[in-house]
């Protein structure tokens, strides 16, 4: 996760409840990227990476052009949005816990003390929302997570599938959506794709778009990745 910060967390927590007293509750799209600098998007006012459809989204939004981690790690970075508390509140401070051996045992104290703290989407789901988890997701499955729907089930990030989203297009959200519909519910999408985190291989039409003399190639694949 990038710059997404302890300040978010404690805005989408008080937007929470604001949506929550609105009239017609709104529905949520929350697009988390991942290792991408806060200015590598058209509408931050980078030179080069093309962001259209985020470009559009930003036009029609409040934008927030500062923020700050609360940890340069991906795990207490989602964690600190999640809740609005600081690293140390909730006892997660890295990725994973030291040891490589037993460490689905070893993180079950961490993910219990995490779920013991106030969370945004479990608010949502509890007045009517249907939520939606997709991509990264560090705390157990998005059942523990709260969510009414997901793709991940178990593990450190689980299956393919999962970590495919974004990659492969962005089916797996829709039904959900769709649902919200039929039933009329308010909806929330947990979008977090592995992007543009490595591996960087983008389409070969974006690459050629981004290749130009002078121009390192992993840097051509970060930003073909960004677009």
């Amino acid at each position: 996760m990038i710059w997404m910060s302890y300040c978010l967390g404690l805005f989408l927590l008080f937007s929470t409840f604001f949506c929550l007293l609105a009239e017609k509750p709104p529905n949520i799209a929350l697009i988390l990227s991942d290792d991408q600098a806060r200015k590598d998007y058209g509408f931050m006012g980078h030179e080069d990476i093309k962001t259209r459809h985020l470009d559009e989204l930003a036009s029609q939004s409040i934008v927030c052009r500062c923020g700050y981690v609360a940890s340069p790690l991906c795990r207490p970075s989602l964690e600190t949005i999640v809740t609005g508390l600081y690293p140390f509140d909730y006892g997660i401070t890295g990725n994973d816990v030291e040891s490589k051996n037993n460490r689905e045992k070893l993180d079950i104290p961490l993910q219990k003390e995490f779920y013991s703290h106030p969370s945004f989407i479990r608010e949502l789901v509890n007045n009517g929302y249907l939520a939606h988890q997709s991509g990264k997701w560090w705390v157990g499955s998005h059942f523990d997570g709260g969510f009414t729907h997901g793709m991940k089930l178990s593990g450190r990030h689980d299956s393919k599938e999962s970590l495919d989203i974004g990659r492969k297009g962005i089916e797996p959200t829709k039904p959900v959506i769709d649902l919200s519909l039929k039933d009329q519910k308010p909806f929330f999408i947990g979008y977090a794709p592995l992007l543009p985190h490595t591996p960087h291989n983008p389409p070969e039409h974006l690459l050629k778009k981004y290749t130009k003399p002078g121009r390192a190639m992993d840097v051509a694949k970060y930003y073909a990745m960004g677009e």
